[in-house]
């Protein structure tokens, strides 16, 4: 039986980014960076007011008394350039005049005809943004390897970036085994369930910035495993197969595998739970089998699918973030193999949460995180630190 640890090495070996791409910036969201971005411009490109206000000379002048001589909008070109005791009324991100001391905000300023008053005078340069204060032209403004949020396409809009060489996502196919499955438009029979964990897979793979391409229902039937797998294996990048994987009487899945000649890369892991959770590949895509019970087989696509699709995607920061915490609860571990709790967090605690059962979502749905107990760890006690990896 594989380790976690050697799991992980075995993913990390055998996944390698995906060829490059390039996209608008403005589609790039959740793509991570092929290239180097360096600045063409200043950021900003003029020394801008930071606020509101009224831009002030006072270098040669302790009076807090201003002749106002015009006005600066936001997005006028202008040179103009203001003499000791002069000030104009400004507006945020407008171009200030040459020779400004400082911006002084309008809310402490009284106006009076073609004059203004202040308080006092503000420190020099105050409420002023210089050239170049984000980024000098020539510098490197994000690295190959960013993973581009929000912030990062707002920040690429701004220096006129419009364009971006990035890593292909990966395309996904999920594929359902189980004669027992029921979708839930369907009704309900005697000895039947409805199937959840392809909407369960597909939902993670969006909060992680992914999507499938397909969901295949298969019957416990061995021909109709070994077409369906047989079709998946020709596209996808990544195939993930729900059930069908363990030891029974009516579990092909491992049977199909071998007759489409997907090589093993280990079967099994010793963990609690996901134990039986198959890597393979071919010449085109990797395949994991994940358990059938839901639970687990989530566990598993957090702690190591999502590991193959981040580093396929040229995300090396592939792994959950891990903090310890402080347990608020005990716990008593049943069995000899390291665990993945579901759990959640608030602050620097962490609860150790009911229904830990491999078939049990109802915590799940309410978990933030996983607590990972090691082989040694029999008991928790409430104020121990415990390993904690905090789920996207």
């Amino acid at each position: 039986m594989t380790s976690i640890e050697e799991a992980k090495t075995i993913i990390n070996t055998h996944t390698n980014p995906l060829e490059k791409i390039r996209l608008d910036s403005s589609n790039a969201l959740g793509y991570v960076l092929a290239q180097d971005i360096l600045s063409t411009l200043n950021l900003p490109s003029f020394n801008q007011s930071a606020m509101d206000g009224y831009a002030l000379n006072f270098s040669e002048s302790e009076e807090t008394e201003f002749n106002l001589v015009g006005e600066i909008k936001t997005g006028d070109s202008h040179t103009h350039s203001l003499q000791s005791g002069e000030c104009f009324r400004i507006f945020t991100g407008a171009m200030i005049p040459e020779k400004t001391s400082a911006v002084v905000m309008q809310e402490k300023v009284t106006v009076g005809g073609n004059k203004i008053k202040i308080e006092s005078l503000p420190q020099l340069n105050q409420n002023i943004r210089p050239i170049s204060e984000q980024i000098e032209k020539g510098k490197q403004a994000l690295q190959k390897g960013t993973l581009l949020n929000a912030a990062a396409i707002g920040y690429l809009s701004a220096l006129g970036v419009s364009e971006v060489e990035v890593y292909k996502k990966p395309s996904i196919s999920i594929i359902v085994t189980g004669n027992e499955l029921t979708k839930p438009t369907e009704k309900l029979e005697a000895g039947k369930i409805y199937e959840s964990n392809s909407q369960m897979l597909s939902a993670a793979l969006q909060t992680c910035g992914y999507e499938s391409k397909q969901t295949v229902w298969v019957k416990d039937d061995q021909n109709s495993t070994i077409d369906a797998l047989e079709l998946a294996s020709k596209e996808p990048d990544v195939v993930l197969i729900s059930g069908g994987i363990s030891v029974g009487d009516h579990d092909y899945v491992e049977s199909a595998l071998n007759k489409i000649g997907v090589e093993t890369l280990f079967y099994k892991v010793n963990q609690k739970p996901g134990k039986p959770l198959y890597f393979r590949k071919n010449e085109k895509s990797l395949f994991f089998a994940l358990p059938g019970n839901p639970s687990a087989a989530l566990i598993c696509y957090y702690n190591y699918v999502l590991l193959a699709l981040k580093k396929m995607s040229g995300n090396l920061n592939n792994t959950l973030e891990k903090r310890e915490l402080i347990s608020q609860t005990t716990y008593t571990k049943k069995g000899s193999r390291p665990q993945f709790l579901k759990a959640r967090t608030e602050g620097n605690t962490i609860h150790i949460l009911e229904g830990q059962s491999s078939a049990m979502l109802h915590t799940f749905a309410l978990s933030n995180a996983l607590v990972f107990l090691d082989e040694e760890v029999k008991q928790v006690q409430k104020g121990e630190k415990l390993i904690t990896y905090i789920l996207p």
